[in-house]
């Protein structure tokens, strides 16, 4: 099997399929991945907004479209889907810890390295073991209508980590449109909160903490968490 990275969009199936339009979210992740090793304070959580509206949709699609339609079509789907749900649930828990931490934090620095490496060879292992062996077993326009899918649930998934939500259906299904709800919410204020300064700057941050809490209450709704495989599973 050839991997994604040396593969030329066309024989990836043209610009609409879906191993095309994850390539080129890896391309991207790359970059800021680049950036977010040289960026400090402000830039810093700038490049890790960005990061995050990437990442956080693009894995939901993956385990709301690409995971299921591997596990139907090859024997040992279900062994290599398990492994990159780990790895997006170590980004999860790994960014929700960040999010604890302020930037003269010691251990800040430490989580950062980690998370790009977890990020790294989880491109890694779509890029050359398990988006080769989708494409090793549908033809071209199956996986255009597949990046179709895929993007159509990217641009309404959550941008943010919820380290409890179940990583497979029937549970990342319903938790889809009240979490998207929150996030896309809580995104607008950041943004505004970073507009912004004095008393407005302090009422949107805590707006957006607000909204946080209310998500953490929606993301341990039990049936949210059904479908969930036990090491992907976190019970707080």
């Amino acid at each position: 099997m050839r991997s994604l990275a040396d593969q030329t969009e066309q024989e990836l199936g043209g610009r609409w399929s879906v191993l095309s339009r994850q390539k080129r979210d890896h391309v991207r992740l790359d970059r800021l991945l680049e950036e977010l090793g040289h960026a400090e304070g402000a830039h810093q959580e700038d490049v890790l907004h960005r990061i995050a509206r990437l990442v956080f949709p693009h894995a939901f699609a993956e385990e709301s479209v690409l995971w299921p339609e591997l596990r139907r079509r090859l024997p040992d789907g279900e062994k290599l889907t398990l492994q990159v749900e780990q790895e997006h649930q170590e980004v999860n828990e790994l960014w929700s810890a960040l999010e604890r931490t302020s930037h003269d934090d010691p251990e800040r620095r430490a989580l950062l390295d980690r998370l790009t490496d977890v990020l790294r060879q989880d491109v890694r292992d779509e890029e050359d073991l398990l988006l080769p062996r989708l494409q090793d077993s549908l033809d071209g326009p199956r996986l255009r209508r597949l990046g179709v899918a895929w993007e159509a649930v990217r641009r309404a998934a959550p941008t943010r980590p919820h380290p409890v939500v179940s990583r497979r259906p029937p549970g990342n299904v319903l938790a889809a449109a009240p979490l998207t709800m929150v996030d896309r919410s809580r995104d607008l204020l950041d943004l505004a909160g970073r507009r912004s300064a004095g008393r407005s700057q302090r009422w949107l941050g805590s707006a957006s903490r607000r909204l946080g809490d209310v998500a953490g209450r929606v993301e341990r709704w039990d049936p949210l968490r059904r479908g969930e495989r036990p090491s992907t599973r976190r019970e707080d």
